[in-house]
């Protein structure tokens, strides 16, 4: 049964995580080495969740699929109080955080006790995610997600008082999405393709395309708002969707933060391998992995969530975040809050 819960009094534990992990690999950021950076954070964020007032149990950590060191799905957290489930990835863009690019973030997302669908061994999950509202399951019959494309264009369309083509949505470059970016082509929306950084984009599309720069650069000032627009990760303008084949426990965070923010998500599970497939019939269930089955926002996050982030080098999720620094008295990190909307600073002491 899920009990209800205040997100609020779950802000301030989730910022001392995602911060501790950010500025726990910061020493580690553009030295190339992706695996030693996450295990760093994974290390940080760890030992700031043991204080948290919480019954916390991991319930998607990032990392399993690429054999990345992880939090690990089960794991116990907390000194007690209300029962959570959490969703976490130390770093996500772990390769933009060794390159020293833009766009990587620790982020974390809680909800009540069994609040997230359980994704089991999944490694990749089809998506749509969007800041549209009332996008649902009628919009993809026989789990077309492709189909709902057309649909959702002409609503943010109408909703931003634009033509179709003023419309941006983001599909990460794979062969597994060709049909993904043809049916954007084929809609008349933009285009808008990304290597990495699959949750700094849902992000972005949650907060919708009618957001303009300044509203964006806004928060920390006109001297970052400058600084910001000479970075390449903050010239691609804000997106309406993201479409396509990414990973299943991105997935169950960037549902936290779309129950939050009031969007829209559809979700099907899209097994890379046969493999794959099969460990997915075996734990969940073979009508689970139904190609026709969509899986609706209200299931994938039952519930009130909390996802907050922390930047690790500068990124955009709605407002723009510097990176981590190394200042003379302590580390300083940037954190977004989608629950209240909040954004800041925490400064931290070296080591």
């Amino acid at each position: 049964m899920i009990v209800s819960l205040d997100v609020a009094d779950l802000t301030d534990p989730l910022r001392s995580a995602v911060a501790a992990a950010a500025a726990g690999c910061l020493p580690l950021v553009g030295g190339g080495d992706g695996d030693a950076l996450d295990g760093a954070a994974v290390s940080a964020m760890r030992g700031a969740l043991a204080g948290a007032p919480v019954e916390g149990r991991v319930v998607v950590g990032e990392g399993e699929k690429d054999g990345a060191p992880m939090l690990s799905p089960g794991e116990r957290f907390g000194r007690g109080g209300v029962a959570v489930d959490l969703a976490v990835d130390p770093v996500d863009g772990t390769r933009l955080a060794a390159a020293g690019r833009p766009g990587a973030m620790a982020v974390a997302a809680a909800t009540a006790r069994d609040g997230f669908f359980d994704i089991g061994p999944a490694h990749y999950l089809d998506k749509l995610v969007t800041w549209v509202p009332g996008l649902g399951a009628v919009d993809a019959p026989d789990g077309a997600l492709l189909a709902a494309v057309p649909a959702l264009v002409a609503r943010a369309a109408e909703l931003r008082g634009v033509r179709a083509a003023e419309v941006r949505i983001a599909v990460q470059e794979r062969p597994r999405n060709r049909a993904h970016a043809e049916a954007v082509r084929a809609s008349g929306a933009e285009l808008v393709a990304f290597e990495h950084g699959e949750v700094e984009r849902s992000l972005r599309a949650l907060h919708g395309g009618a957001r303009d720069a300044a509203t964006r650069a806004g928060a920390f000032g006109a001297s970052w708002a400058s600084e910001a627009s000479d970075i390449g990760s903050f010239g691609e303008g804000p997106l309406d969707a993201v479409l396509g084949i990414g990973g299943a426990p991105e997935g169950t965070i960037v549902a936290g933060a779309a129950r939050a923010l009031g969007g829209s998500m559809l979700a099907r599970f899209a097994p890379q391998s046969r493999r794959e497939a099969e460990r997915i019939r075996s734990a969940l269930g073979a009508d689970v992995v139904d190609p026709r089955r969509v899986i609706p926002l209200d299931v994938l996050c039952a519930g009130p969530a909390e996802v907050v982030v922390a930047a690790v080098t500068p990124c955009e999720v709605g407002v723009e975040l510097p990176g981590a620094e190394d200042r003379a008295g302590g580390l300083r990190v940037a954190w977004w809050s989608a629950a209240s909307g909040r954004h800041g600073r925490m400064d931290l002491p070296r080591g």
